[in-house]
């Protein structure tokens, strides 16, 4: 069982910056990913980043906004967050499943490992 802790989440003002970092027990062998879930809606996507790629993807709202990036060495994943609005207050979570391949990436419940997650507020 993979363990997953995500921290940085915190509270700031539209057009700020947050990095989020998800430090896991093992991470080499693994996708990962970041999703959010705000109070009343569904889990949803945000990024991701394929086992043994350099393969990354995103959901459209946060294209250009948001990086995803990996360091296997530390057992970490990162999420930078910049030009927060508003509507990326939610609660984040880090995901990390062993299978290969991109076309699963998006679907939550192609995931075995979760954290427990981080608060994200934006608001002035």
């Amino acid at each position: 069982q993979v363990q997953l802790v995500e921290s940085g989440g915190g509270l700031v003002q539209p057009g700020g910056s947050l990095r989020l970092t998800c430090v896991a027990s093992e991470l080499d062998d693994f996708a990962v990913a970041w999703f959010r879930q705000a109070p009343g809606k569904e889990r949803e996507f945000v990024a991701a980043a394929a086992r043994h790629s350099t393969t990354t993807m995103y959901a459209d709202p946060v294209k250009g906004r948001f990086v995803i990036s990996r360091d296997n060495g530390k057992n970490t994943v990162y999420l930078q967050m910049n030009n927060l609005e508003p509507a990326d207050t939610a609660l984040y979570y880090c995901a990390a499943e062993r299978s290969y391949g991109t076309r699963w990436l998006r679907d939550p419940g192609e995931y075995a490992h979760w954290g427990q997650g981080t608060q994200v507020t934006v608001s002035s």
